[in-house]
């Protein structure tokens, strides 16, 4: 038991360490997530600023603070409280025999960097769509999915405004997809994160992005604000589930533009009882719900 505990602590501690490295700049710039976050983020927003698609709304729109603070909470604050629990369980699944190759179907050691690179970013954004379609499929899901739709007005850090039971949710399948592919990550992986933290916050802004053709492979503003639509189409639980692309929605007929003037209703039925602030968002799908 000793050997759980002290992988638990150790690597809480070294994440804090490194999260506190990375702040002052003490690691490599291309594994400087804290930074390389706010640099995106005040990119994207400069973007808003300067070709704002919904001209009336405000720079700082309803809930920017909240969801600025959601993106900190959820990428760094919270990750850091859970990494000492995922080692934990890492350390169970070897005792039992299930190693990070026990699930291997492809084997990227042979190929080129940008092929392990883009096999690595498909086969994780395929997860995460997967797993998308899943939150709002099921009831139970999609209490703690609320969180993100939520949102009423739209922009870059509506991205990463979700309940904090996404990333235990999330976390395990994208671990099971790094174990298809030889339970590793490419080198340059960073190319493949820092891609789709700036891809999914693009999708959020207040910018009107469509990508002409590739439409139908990178996801885009424009479709991405009909998935946040407080009307969906009848019979539907969703639409355009896409993260970073958008071919899944087209593959598996989930995609939906009826028009692209930016104006639709944003929410879901009954969001004027949800709550308004951080803890009690954070806290609500355990409960018994309201009638």
């Amino acid at each position: 038991m000793e050997k759980y505990v002290d992988a638990f602590v150790n690597s809480f501690m070294g994440s804090v360490e490194w999260t506190w490295k990375s702040i002052i700049f003490d690691v490599p710039w291309y594994t400087n997530y804290f930074w390389g976050l706010t640099l995106i983020s005040l990119i994207v927003w400069g973007l808003e600023i300067a070709f704002p698609w919904r001209k009336n709304q405000s720079i700082f729109r309803r809930d920017f603070w909240l969801d600025a603070f959601y993106m900190y909470f959820n990428f760094f604050l919270f990750a850091i409280a859970i990494s000492g629990f995922y080692k934990f369980l890492g350390l169970i699944f070897n005792d039992i025999g299930i190693s990070a190759k026990s699930l291997t179907l492809i084997d990227l050691t042979s190929l080129p960097m940008w092929g392990q690179l883009l096999i690595f970013f498909i086969i994780l954004d395929f997860v995460q769509w997967f797993t998308h379609v899943l939150l709002h499929k099921y009831p139970f899901l999609w209490k703690f999915h609320k969180v993100h739709h939520s949102v009423k007005e739209m922009g870059f850090a509506a991205h990463l405004r979700y309940h904090w039971m996404e990333n235990i949710i999330y976390k395990p399948l994208k671990t099971l997809g790094v174990m298809v592919i030889g339970g590793f990550e490419p080198e340059q992986a960073y190319i493949v994160h820092f891609l789709a933290i700036s891809i999914g916050h693009l999708n959020h802004a207040n910018i009107k992005i469509t990508w002409g053709p590739f439409k139908y492979i990178f996801n885009n503003p424009v479709m991405h604000l009909y998935h946040h639509a407080y009307v969906l189409p009848e019979g539907s639980y969703g639409v355009n589930f896409g993260i970073s692309l958008s071919l899944w929605d087209y593959i598996f007929k989930t995609n939906y533009i009826p028009e692209d003037s930016g104006t639709v209703e944003l929410g879901f039925p009954g969001d004027e009882t949800f709550p308004q602030d951080f803890f009690h968002q954070n806290i609500y799908g355990f409960g018994k719900p309201k009638k």
